[in-house]
């Protein structure tokens, strides 16, 4: 595969799921902000930590590439 087609298609991919953020936020869905997710505010910093959202989303893709791997 030509590596402008993978930037491409990664780039997509990204536009895609910066939408469905933005969708996400707009209807109050919880991404980002589940029980598990860090937060520290510091004097003059903010680390932020998502580890609960990391884990549904690693969850979900799973199931939807297993599902993908399992019609073909």
């Amino acid at each position: 595969m030509d590596l402008g087609k993978v930037l491409l298609v990664v780039g997509l991919v990204v536009a895609v799921l910066g939408v469905l953020l933005v969708v996400a936020g707009r209807w109050h869905l919880p991404v980002g902000k589940l029980p598990g997710d860090f937060v520290y505010r510091g004097k003059n910093t903010t680390v932020y930590f998502p580890l609960g959202t990391s884990i549904v989303v690693s969850v979900v893709l799973s199931a939807v590439l297993y599902l993908i791997g399992r019609m073909r």
